[in-house]
């Protein structure tokens, strides 16, 4: 029997769920090739812009696929509606039968992808971090620093966006989070002064092209083509560069654009499961590491799991 789940009874499940600790195992199972994941599917809309991205894919030996729809439709902000949208399936994979539809409404994609930022944070971050720097100003500039509160007791925020007035909501939001922040007038202010960077945007034009000894960046936003955060010689320039799939970084993400102009070699990346399992990683407290996520199907079939109760 199919059971149906909307968002307020999945949001009920997930309060007990330990996401850091299930995205790291499916990171590991991934990078350990005891995932299968097919590329994603793609959909770019133009008037209004927006996107939509399929992920689906399964893990060896347990019980279950998982097919995501997930949207995002960034001009529905400036029309009071939710900027994203998304629906998880669960089959069975032993006769493909249909077991939950998990009515999300993109929700379990915002926080599968700001627990993928604490995992980063947690394994490559610097052992001091003084001050947390935040670009963008939408759901995951929140949701990042929401989860990051249990990697780190860093509670000192810099952030910056484009929106004056989003800028100072988000400034707002995060002070009911227990942190002290405050705005950058220019991105490289955040360079200047941050030791732990999140990059949460939809820009298409690097924003970032410095930062200070020992910073850890965690890239978030460039999950097309098309998008771009970090300069490709900061990419280049970095000491290590971990992807979530190497397969994934190699069309799409930070890497991949540093590839295209020249400034990095996909064979020095790690992936985020080899060093969740110790086989790769920060090494001295005065290395710059950067975390190019472009958020992987196992990451869905991890929530929706639990979502689910399976």
């Amino acid at each position: 029997m199919t059971r149906v789940l909307t968002w307020p009874q999945i949001e009920s499940v997930l309060e007990g769920v330990d996401l850091v600790a299930a995205m790291e195992e499916a990171f590991v199972a991934y990078s350990e090739g005891r995932a299968v994941v097919p590329p994603v599917g793609e959909l770019i809309l133009e008037e209004p812009r927006g996107e939509v991205h399929i992920k689906y894919g399964y893990i060896k030996g347990q019980p279950g696929y998982v097919v995501k729809i997930a949207s995002g439709f960034p001009g529905n902000v400036a029309r009071g509606l939710p900027p994203g949208q998304g629906v998880m399936l669960l089959f069975d994979r032993e006769d493909g039968a249909l077991t939950a539809v998990l009515l999300d409404e993109g929700h379990l994609t915002d926080l599968r992808t700001a627990a993928a930022g604490a995992v980063a944070a947690k394994h490559l971050a610097p052992p001091d971090v003084q001050r947390i720097g935040v670009l963008g100003t939408g759901v995951q500039a929140r949701m990042q620093l929401d989860h990051l509160r249990g990697v780190t007791p860093c509670r000192s925020v810099l952030a910056w966006g484009r929106d004056a007035g989003r800028l100072d909501a988000l400034i707002t939001d995060l002070g009911a989070l227990g942190f002290e922040a405050e705005a950058a007038g220019e991105p490289a202010q955040i360079g200047a002064a941050c030791s732990l960077i999140v990059t949460a945007t939809a820009s298409h034009s690097p924003l970032l092209d410095e930062v200070r000894p020992g910073t850890h960046v965690t890239a978030m936003g460039s999950d097309t083509h098309e998008k771009q955060e970090l300069s490709a010689r900061l990419v280049g320039s970095a000491d290590l560069v971990v992807v979530d799939s190497r397969d994934q970084a190699a069309l799409r993400g930070e890497a991949a654009r540093a590839v295209a102009e020249g400034s990095f070699d996909l064979d020095d990346a790690l992936e985020l499961g080899d060093v969740i399992a110790g086989r790769g990683g920060r090494t001295h407290a005065d290395q710059v590491t950067i975390a190019d996520l472009t958020g992987v199907a196992v990451q869905d079939l991890a929530i929706a799991r639990a979502a689910a109760g399976i």
